[in-house]
């Protein structure tokens, strides 16, 4: 038998067509063994490969699940943690507008205490001065009646007291007499004779 051409993948020679199938089963028996061997081992290493990357599917399926669970808890606990965060900080300022609210109306409160203790201070201290100026006033007046009421006395004393011109003539006359020896008292008659 003649082999026109020895590659196995050459086309046959359409002039003979049971030389195309007589190669076919040259080559099955040269090659066949090998070739089935070869596809039986591609084949066990293609199911290999294909549970392997199906095994790295699977890995990185769960690898990528970890992740995620682990991102999401992350994110969670951030979000936790920031949602704690904006409530204290809410609650915060809430504390504080309340006590500033508070300290205002402390203040307001103060203020008005403050202004009707002065309006108080005010009035007593109005008060206060009109009556130290009614007793001002009355002292004065008092005084004033006590003073015209001792001079008064005073004027009435010397009035007493004072002599009269008349009887001050006649005193001064009579000293003036006496000096001269030209008074004579009465009853002074008898002395001089005697």
């Amino acid at each position: 038998m003649t082999v026109k051409n020895s590659r196995p993948d050459a086309p046959a020679d359409d002039s003979r067509p049971t030389d195309a199938g007589n190669m076919d089963k040259i080559r099955d028996l040269l090659v066949g063994p090998q070739m089935r061997d070869h596809d039986r081992k591609v084949a066990r290493l293609e199911e290999r490969l294909d549970r392997e990357l199906a095994a790295m599917r699977d890995e990185l399926k769960k690898g990528l699940g970890l992740f995620e669970s682990f991102i999401k808890q992350e994110i969670e606990t951030l979000s936790s943690r920031l949602r704690a965060e904006q409530g204290e900080r809410q609650n915060a300022v809430r504390s504080l507008d309340d006590e500033a609210k508070a300290i205002g109306q402390r203040l307001q409160q103060a203020t008005s205490t403050l202004d009707e203790q002065l309006a108080a201070s005010q009035r007593d201290l109005r008060q206060q001065l009109l009556e130290q100026q009614r007793r001002l006033s009355d002292e004065i007046r008092d005084r004033a009646a006590d003073g015209a009421q001792a001079l008064k006395r005073e004027a009435d004393e010397l009035r007493l007291l004072k002599t009269d011109r008349a009887a001050l003539a006649a005193l001064f006359t009579e000293v003036a007499m006496r000096l001269n020896d030209e008074f004579d008292l009465p009853g002074s008659e008898h002395l001089g004779n005697d």
